[in-house]
């Protein structure tokens, strides 16, 4: 299955670079249809993590993609799943 990764360990503390990112890539995955959508905001004190949720909760960006998916193994990694 095709998918794209998105790694945030760079952007640590950078909002307006982490939301351009995100942005990018969802636009990324929705251009090409591509399925799958990996970010890594890794673990650390889960921060990150949090805002990452809280952007693609947000009303214009939920209107992207189909669902968001909890890695249950590894809780420093989300799924992001689009319906072309």
């Amino acid at each position: 299955m095709a998918k794209h990764k998105l790694d945030l360990h760079d952007f640590f503390n950078k909002g307006a670079e982490i939301d351009r990112a995100l942005g990018d890539a969802l636009h990324h995955c929705v251009d090409r249809r591509i399925p799958l959508l990996e970010i890594i905001p890794g673990k650390g004190s889960g921060q990150l993590g949090k805002k990452v949720i809280r952007y693609l909760q947000q009303p214009a960006v939920k209107r992207l993609y189909h669902r968001i998916e909890k890695d249950s193994g590894n809780f420093g990694r989300l799924f992001v799943r689009f319906k072309h």
